[in-house]
């Protein structure tokens, strides 16, 4: 499947079916992430539920913390 991420054309396993899957795959779960998903921004409540697509756009913004 053929997804945009931050602007960037990726490609990711069919089998990885929800936002929350997607950032798994990405090594992002469990991080404090806010994600954009054709131009909607989701709540996190939302990840286990969103079914991504073939072309679907997605941002993807991370916080890290530091000194």
């Amino acid at each position: 499947m053929e997804l945009t991420i931050n602007g960037t054309s990726r490609t990711v396993s069919p089998d990885v079916q929800t936002i929350e899957q997607l950032l798994e795959s990405l090594q992002l779960a469990g991080k404090r992430v806010i994600v954009e998903w054709n131009e909607r921004i989701l709540q996190k409540e939302e990840h286990g539920t969103t079914v991504i697509g073939n072309g679907d756009t997605l941002e993807i913004v991370h916080f890290v913390g530091g000194g």
